[in-house]
């Protein structure tokens, strides 16, 4: 290996203009040898000098910045109003638990918001790009972060380019870089310097992070890893962006701002209500703090985080990570699915399928072959009317042979048991590979006894890809793959009959969406760079075509089957051609007979009104480019759709940062789609797009049943405190009375509440529209029956047991107790609103029945501890009084029942 630079590989990386040097002094300034590459030495020096190949992340916010956030709420700003007075009336002890709550709030708040952050860090563990390089003389694939400055990467059509490099071979090497420069075309590449001066989009001797190779082959040398890529550059300029807030954030804002007007007046009326009655002022001001604190539902700023974060820990082990926990919200809203087909709708493992070859003067008609097995694993056998084919049958062999030397990647056996067979390089040309294992060729000894001496690699304008191969004992021979229309041409020397036999054969596998393609060869042929593939026309002989499907998940006709009986429409956006794009779509319930696909250019030709117009009627968009796909989000949501959108590359990132839901892929995705998204799949599957729709439902239901029990309770605590203040009657409860009942017996169900397990007919509702009130209407209706039976029964035991002469603290007592156990039959109700909290609902929520066990613990240590009863003004209750309190607090759990079986009784009905 060469010396380094004097200067070290430090300096050498820093501050040069490497697309003005010969990409030999390159070479010589990053110490880098152009046939062994680095070595191992030199690597872990450099990755330690230079730290890993990742894009710049946002510095950690310090936990007291995080810590101090969580107070930002109007309900906690009105609990520190609360304790302030408590303090300035010298109830301590009352303020002390205030604050606590405020505390435990914020601590738990503070905790949960770093989850998202270190799931996403696992993610990245979890799907690192995986990259060819030449170290030590020879070729090794490492994670994308393990690239140092210097490394040799070998690239190839369809890889991702993992940093920014100077190239130093190319073969017809082609290049997308438009999420850098803006080109929607594909960038020729070249060796050769530019000027100093040159703009990025003319700097043809580089490429880039984030950019992916669309065609050709090329060695390049890392000059720049991680921030100091062009992506970092940018990435970097984006750490301090701030995210807007969500539909929920906003509603919860203004929810938060209603109940401070509402506890604020509260407070006036209880305080002229009391002067009215000539109480003394002091006890008044002090119950008029515990009812403006009892308006305020302490329990729901901790119960929307935990909430979400259960809601997004549930979906992460179901392969979604949530990269915003209030962003699930926006999941239960969604009414359109835009997918794309390859890998999420597919397995993303092209299988061949179907062979057709010419035939031979022995038996001229065209033969059929059915080859078996799904997928990267060379299982399966080889079928000709189903018999096995002969494994000596020459025109197959050579027809294989062809599809395997004409060929880029590399078929990878498993690493271990735990592992798959998978393919590095294109998906099409691995299932080509798969193929030939199948017929039992022996990939390594054909390509050492047919070596590669040139190529005219793949031109998507010609559709056509050739070799040259030097053969032991036998003339060198072409190999050429494409398209069929591209492969026929060449082969027009050859017969009409049978090219018109093979035209038939290409046209019957497309009407069965398989991807065809056609092989042809020429023997002793020069292979001219210069003269293309023109020189190629009409002495080729057609070998035979290969038809190839991506295969359809099996599980994602079940996911589209559950999106349709939602109220989620799906949508295919696919690279493929429309026709097999809509026949997959077909298969899979996405397009129904009456739907069409619209391509790019369609697209292209549409105006805005006429797109909005037809898409309703579209299920397939086909062959759009990124920018095409930013415009169909934007027409879906002028029609009023909440559309969750997939995307994979950097170009996608517009899409999916405009999308209501930006869902980017995790094993295929790049980082910068990932770091637009809101949502990243880590299994590519559409299915767990659905699950995480279905958990959002669950996540946004489960925080209306904590709005509805906390909003019920408040207002039945509200409404027997002023009908003993117009009554005439002395306070019902006591000020730290009603904040146990509001902290302690409300706090220790309501967390559990939000881990209710899903109903099961969440995907048979509507989507959550997009305006929907925390305090609709149905849940105000509810609150109509709970509320008035909760203070009439709470009270009308106060009036009566006092009319008994039964004394005060006593009476007190049971009042406080009746209206806890009032609660814990109410948190039963706001489980469901039409099942019944009775059989064996009562405990599928383990959480619940620990957090209603907890509470009864507490309310038993409240009534009988001395301690307790000192500070909560409590007295000892008889065992055998109980049991009338709890049947008479069971009447909200009859109530709402007979209320819950009049609603399926007219659902039954069909009213």
């Amino acid at each position: 290996m060469p010396p380094m630079s004097n200067d070290g590989p430090a300096a050498a990386v820093a501050a040069v203009d490497w697309h003005a040097l010969e990409a030999d002094e390159a070479l010589r300034r990053l110490g880098t040898d152009r046939t062994q590459g680095l070595d191992a030495a030199a690597v872990a020096h450099r990755l330690a000098e230079h730290g890993p190949n990742a894009l710049p992340e946002p510095p950690p916010r310090p936990p007291w910045r995080i810590f101090v956030r969580q107070f930002k709420s109007p309900l906690i700003y009105i609990l520190f109003v609360a304790a302030v007075l408590a303090v300035a009336l010298g109830h301590h002890g009352d303020a002390g638990v205030i604050l606590l709550v405020v505390l435990v709030n914020a601590l738990i708040g503070s905790f949960q918001e770093g989850r998202a952050e270190r799931s996403m860090a696992a993610l990245r563990r979890l799907a690192a790009l995986r990259v060819r390089v030449l170290r030590d003389g020879g070729e090794h694939v490492v994670e994308a972060r393990e690239l140092v400055p210097g490394d040799l990467m070998l690239l190839a059509a369809g890889d991702a380019v993992a940093a920014d490099a100077r190239l130093v071979e190319e073969a017809q090497l082609q290049v997308a870089e438009a999420a850098l420069t803006g080109e929607s075309v594909p960038v020729s590449k070249s060796v050769q310097p530019v000027p100093e001066a040159a703009a990025l989009a003319d700097r043809h001797g580089m490429v880039y992070s984030g950019t992916h190779v669309t065609a050709g082959r090329a060695r390049a040398v890392v000059v720049a890893t991680g921030r100091h890529t062009e992506v970092g550059r940018i990435a970097g300029l984006t750490e301090r962006a701030e995210e807007p807030k969500t539909p929920l954030e906003h509603r919860l804002e203004r929810f938060g701002r209603a109940l401070v007007a509402a506890a604020l007046g509260l407070f006036v009326l209880v305080v002229l209500l009391g002067l009215w009655r000539a109480l003394p002022l002091a006890g008044v001001l002090m119950v008029a703090i515990s009812q403006m604190v009892s308006m305020v539902p302490e329990g729901l700023p901790v119960a929307m985080t935990i909430a979400l974060a259960v809601g997004m820990q549930r979906m992460a082990a179901r392969g979604a990570i949530i990269r915003r926990l209030s962003a699930v919200e926006t999941l239960g809203s969604t009414t359109v699915i835009c997918s794309d087909k390859t890998g999420t709708l597919t397995k993303n493992e092209m299988t061949a399928v179907v062979l057709w070859l010419p035939g031979s003067p022995t038996a001229p008609a065209p033969r059929t072959i059915v080859v078996g097995g799904i997928g990267y694993a060379p299982e399966g056998e080889l079928l000709e009317q189903g018999r096995p084919v002969a494994p000596a049958d020459a025109a197959l062999h050579e027809l294989l042979a062809a599809a395997a030397l004409c060929n880029d990647a590399e078929l990878l056996p498993p690493e271990d048991e735990r592992t798959a067979w998978s393919v590095l390089g294109d998906p099409t040309e691995g299932a080509l590979l798969v193929l030939a294992a199948k017929a039992g060729i022996d990939l390594a000894a054909l390509r050492r006894g047919s070596p590669r001496e040139a190529e005219l690699p793949f031109d998507s304008d010609t559709k056509l890809m050739a070799t040259r191969h030097r053969r032991a004992g036998a003339p060198r021979r072409v190999m050429i793959k494409g398209a069929p229309e591209a492969v026929l041409r060449l082969a027009r020397g050859q017969d009409e009959a049978l090219l018109a036999a093979a035209r038939a054969g290409a046209e019957a596998m497309a009407t069965r969406a398989l991807r065809v393609l056609a092989f042809a060869t020429i023997d002793d042929d020069a292979l001219d760079a210069a003269a293309g593939f023109a020189a190629l026309e009409g002495r080729a002989r057609l070998l035979g075509l290969v038809g190839q499907i991506d295969p359809p998940r099996e599980e994602v006709r079940v996911a589209v089957a559950e999106c349709r009986r939602a109220g989620i429409r799906p949508i295919m956006v696919t690279g493929d051609h429309k026709l097999t794009g809509l026949a997959i779509a077909r298969e899979l319930g996405i397009a129904r007979a009456q739907d069409r696909a619209v391509d790019g250019p369609e697209l292209e030709r549409m105006g805005e009104g006429e797109l909005r117009d037809e898409l309703a009627g579209i299920a397939v968009f086909a062959r759009v480019q990124p920018a095409q796909k930013l415009r169909i989000v934007e027409a879906l949501q002028a029609r009023g759709e909440v559309v969750a959108m997939t995307g994979d590359g950097v170009n996608d990132a517009p899409a999916l940062a405009r999308a209501d839901v930006g869902v980017a892929m995790g094993i295929t995705g790049t980082e910068v789609a990932k770091s637009a998204a809101k949502i990243v799949v880590t299994d590519d599957n559409f299915a767990t797009i659905v699950g995480a729709v279905e958990q959002g439902r669950v996540v946004y239901g489960n925080l209306k049943k904590v709005i509805l029990y906390l909003f019920a309770t408040s207002m039945a605590e509200v409404l027997v405190l002023l009908l003993a203040l117009m009554g005439g009657f002395p306070l019902p409860l006591a000020a730290v009375q009603i904040l146990w009942i509001n902290i302690v017996t409300e706090g220790t169900v309501t967390v559990n509440l939000v881990m209710d397990p899903p109903d099961g007919d969440e995907m048979r509702r509507r989507p959550v529209p997009r305006d929907d009130r925390l305090l609709g209407a149905e849940i105000l209706k509810r609150v109509a029956l709970m509320t008035p039976v909760i203070a009439a029964v709470t009270f009308g035991w106060f009036a009566w047991r006092l009319a008994q002469g039964v004394p005060e603290e006593l009476v007190r007592t049971e009042t406080f107790t009746v209206l806890a156990m009032c609660q814990w039959f109410n948190v039963l109700n706001c489980q469901s609103a039409t099942a019944s909290a009775l059989g064996p609902r009562l405990l599928r929520n383990h959480w619940l029945a620990v957090g209603l066990s907890l509470s009864i613990a507490l309310q038993a240590a409240v009534l009988y501890a001395p301690p307790m009863n000192a500070l909560f003004h409590t007295v000892p209750l008889p065992l055998s009084s109980l049991l009338p309190l709890v049947v008479l607090a069971s009447t909200v759990l009859w109530a709402e029942e007979l209320r819950k079986l009049v609603v399926r009784t007219l659902r039954r009905a069909g009213r």
